[in-house]
């Protein structure tokens, strides 16, 4: 994900300290832990060829990689289906590499609704979307909706009656990147309002350089979270540390089900920090999620110190 990339040699000056807990949340958390929360933890691809001999068996070849990603993760964030409509074969093909597994797919809405003209008169491809993405049954997780940068709270009538129309029996989560969206108090209010009123959530993003993305709000008692890490950058520890202590905060509170996605700019080593990460949700919260396993274990790169104070 290119989405808020920092230069390497700025990050020691970004502030990745997470806003304090908004009070609305409160509304939306019980106060007390949910029976048998769903906590998922995912990447944004199973295609990669730099994780060949690092979580894949040596010569994998690509039609392999799903069956093996499933051993590892129990989710994905399928960015795929924001490229291109995939018919129901296919997507029963992906779900059968899942059988058997608690593992679900969190397809990206296509870029044909979301990011080409106006959200009026997309009914037909966003049916045809919908034609393939509900043959992963049992597998198939939250559908986020992303609009694109420059689609700004001027349009909100516009989002708003689009979202108003997506099937009610499917779970959705909404991303937004105009700065307008966090900005704009009422504007941001008026979204997450309207996203509470219809059942949605609001994906949160932290990434460097849109610190306004990794804006808290639940509107639901469920979260989509998309961190984008700096390929194993010290600061990548740290913020996990801070993420792990909210999570844990929201477990303790009611949240019902928690999807966490590892992006990196360079994907090749997202299954590093994912050990990490699981790592701690395992020992903070007393989890005992799935983690990648390494076919050299000694290759996991141990976190330097952080710096007092930094990210707390």
């Amino acid at each position: 994900m290119e989405f808020g990339r920092v230069p390497e040699n700025e990050l020691n000056q970004v502030d990745f300290s997470l806003p304090q807990e908004p009070a609305d949340n409160k509304k939306i958390l019980k106060g007390k832990p949910a029976k048998d929360p769903k906590i998922y933890l995912g990447c944004a691809k199973w295609g990669r060829v730099e994780w060949v001999g690092k979580i894949y068996p040596p010569k994998t070849k690509e039609k392999d990689f799903l069956q093996h990603y499933v051993e590892h993760y129990n989710s994905i964030e399928l960015n795929a289906t924001h490229y291109k409509v995939y018919g129901e074969a296919g997507i029963r093909k992906w779900a059968e590499k899942a059988k058997g597994k608690d593992f679900v797919f969190c397809p990206k809405m296509y870029q044909g609704v979301t990011h080409r003209g106006s959200l009026k008169g997309k009914d037909f491809i966003t049916n045809e979307f919908f034609r393939g993405i509900v043959a992963f049954e049992e597998h198939l997780g939250p559908i986020f909706v992303q609009v694109s940068d420059t689609f700004s709270p001027k349009r909100k009538d516009e989002l708003f009656t689009y979202l108003a129309s997506l099937p009610t029996d499917l779970q959705f989560f909404l991303e937004v990147r105009h700065p307008d969206w966090f900005a704009k108090e009422k504007d941001r209010e008026d979204m997450f309002a309207f996203l509470h009123e219809h059942n949605m959530g609001a994906v949160i993003t932290d990434t460097a350089g849109r610190r306004d993305c990794a804006h808290m709000r639940l509107t639901v008692p469920k979260v989509f979270i998309r961190y984008v890490g700096n390929s194993l950058h010290t600061s990548d520890f740290t913020r996990t540390d801070v993420w792990v202590k909210r999570m844990k905060h929201w477990l303790d509170h009611g949240l019902q089900e928690l999807y966490f996605f590892m992006h990196m700019h360079d994907e090749a080593t997202s299954p590093e920090l994912t050990v990490y990460l699981v790592d701690k949700m395992n020992k903070e919260c007393g989890l005992n999620l799935i983690k990648p396993k390494f076919i050299d274990s000694n290759s996991l790169p141990k976190p330097k110190p952080k710096q007092k104070g930094l990210f707390d």
